[in-house]
């Protein structure tokens, strides 16, 4: 049952992704809101990201920001990479759990509220 665990630990740590990311979770936001703020963002050099998500009006775009700014501290603090030469690789927000409601309705009956949480990832990479 054990056969080659060490060759595929080492294969493993070998194809690990080593770019810095920072990951939020269960933010009570639908994601579908924040994958619109983050396509905007995708590509862009940080200091070109961060100014257009802190001048947005969107609560999502706050979140989005945070996380960033986390990015670029862990790529600046962790790997030791200059500020000026990262761009977002790539940001993506999942669906968190949901959190089940139950709203009050004529004659004893309920309706089902689903308030939904996402997961916001955010990777960053060196311009090459």
């Amino acid at each position: 049952m054990a056969t080659r665990i060490r060759q595929k630990a080492e294969r493993r740590a070998k194809e690990k992704d080593i770019r810095p990311f920072a990951k939020a979770n269960y933010i009570r936001m639908s994601s579908s809101k924040v994958r619109i703020v983050l396509d905007l963002i995708r590509g862009k050099k940080v200091n070109e990201a961060v100014a257009i998500l802190e001048n947005m009006p969107d609560s999502a775009a706050a979140e989005s920001v945070k996380v960033l700014k986390s990015a670029i501290a862990n790529a600046e603090n962790n790997k030791g990479m200059n500020r000026d030469s990262l761009f977002v690789a790539e940001c993506y927000a999942t669906s968190g759990p949901m959190l089940k409601r139950i709203s009050q309705r004529a004659k004893g009956s309920g309706d089902r509220i689903l308030k939904k949480t996402s997961h916001i990832t955010i990777v960053l990479d060196e311009v090459k």
